[in-house]
């Protein structure tokens, strides 16, 4: 086949990947709009599992990724200046740069041509016109699917909080939060490692937080300073860096929530946060969009040649992926709703705090008393039978609460 895919992100240079070592005669463009190397978004994290999935596909990239990732196994809280530390899974992080260097790099050495600086404003231009297959891996704001946002069902919805994007030259070794009470309300970060030299910061807050302190409105220096302040304990006086944009207002964002119905139209097929998007605060936004390129891959192979088993294949494609995304898009929704209900949870002592805030997956949480979750949750560690039954209710009260 020839195969055009627009967007050079982790999922569309991945998929190259992919269908090039399944059949080395097809042709396989990727057109990018950015310069190479010209990334913004500092790390992004992933846990083991996803690995195992990406040796599968394909070993050479893989053992690139992993050998480029840095890793951590405790989470740390700083909660009204007292630290609190749960031991957990292991987790990985690596910058976004440099994952998109050496994928672009694997799909090179596979025969995949990677244009960069060329964009692709719609399903009609030029470079389309002779592809057997076009995968939309353009992103949130895709011009491919925004051609036909009725039929792919595409509906947003937008979160609350204000959040921004950081860099930092702090180096963490775990997945550490720092929540900070001011007298306009809660301050929190997110920060995680994602190579020897840097990590990322997200901050988050209420919108009367945000107002209230001036962050709407500071210049970015402003604005990274008054953060470093804030948060001084956990960066341990080293400096957030932003996006140089000096006297200009710091690019505070609220996340937008894609969903679509319908993946594919034709000979086009959405692909990664082209079709759907997860609240960063669940960390999976880099792995569902890798897993997308590994279910697309899977569908196209040893298909016929004809285009209704292409289209065949894309709509499997689009149904196994949607199925699949339903507990992590139902995750999503409810930890971002943990924390635009944060000052529910801040009497908590720290600990039990940081313990529910692994629990926010919950559909049961946001309906019981924090203390009284947090005993029952103790006690359901310890007894099979109340294990089971946690189990047995919660999508019960998920389902009658989407229901009302």
């Amino acid at each position: 086949m020839k195969i055009a895919v627009v967007g050079g992100g982790p999922a569309g240079l991945y998929l190259s990947i992919l269908l090039k070592r399944q059949d080395p005669s097809h042709e396989i463009v990727v057109y990018e709009r950015n310069a190479a190397g010209s990334t913004y978004g500092w790390g992004v994290t992933y846990w083991a599992g996803l690995l195992d999935k990406l040796r599968a596909g394909d070993p050479e990239s893989a053992a690139a990724v992993a050998d480029a990732s840095v890793t951590w196994t405790d989470g740390l809280a700083i909660v009204r200046d007292e630290r609190t530390v749960h031991r957990g899974d292991a987790g990985f992080g690596i910058g976004r740069r440099r994952m998109l260097g050496l994928l672009a790099d694997r799909a090179g050495e596979l025969g995949v041509e990677v244009v960069y600086e060329h964009p692709v404003d719609g399903p009609d231009a030029p470079e389309l016109a002779d592809a057997d297959l076009v995968v939309a891996a353009d992103g949130v704001h895709s011009a491919l699917r925004e051609a036909h946002p009725d039929h792919y069902g595409t509906a947003f919805a937008t979160g609350g909080n204000p959040y921004i994007w950081l860099g930092t030259t702090k180096v963490f070794d775990s997945f550490s939060f720092a929540f900070k009470e001011t007298e306009h309300g809660w301050i929190w970060c997110y920060a995680y490692g994602f190579s020897g030299e840097r990590s990322t910061c997200v901050v988050e807050c209420a919108p009367a937080t945000w107002t209230g302190l001036g962050l709407d409105t500071l210049p970015e220096a402003d604005c990274l300073a008054l953060l470093e302040k804030l948060f001084h304990d956990l960066l341990d006086g080293h400096e957030l860096i932003g996006r140089d944009r000096d006297a200009e207002p710091a690019q505070w964002l609220r996340f937008r929530t894609l969903t679509t119905r319908v993946w594919h139209r034709g000979r086009t097929v959405l692909l990664g946060d082209a079709a759907h998007t997860t609240h960063y605060s669940i960390g999976a936004g880099t792995t569902l969009a890798l897993e997308d390129a590994l279910a697309l891959a899977e569908a196209l192979r040893d298909r016929p040649g004809d285009p209704a088993s292409l289209d065949a294949a894309l709509a499997a494609y689009g149904r196994r992926r949607r199925a699949a995304l339903v507990s992590a898009q139902s995750a999503a929704r409810l930890s971002a709703r943990w924390y635009e209900n944060l000052p529910r949870y801040m009497a908590l002592a720290p600990d039990r705090m940081f313990a529910l805030l692994g629990q926010r997956h919950s559909p049961l949480l946001p309906y019981v008393p924090p203390q009284l979750y947090y005993r029952v949750d103790r006690a359901v560690g310890r007894l099979e039978t109340l294990r089971r039954l946690k189990r047995w209710l919660g999508p019960r009260v998920a389902r009658a609460v989407h229901r009302a």
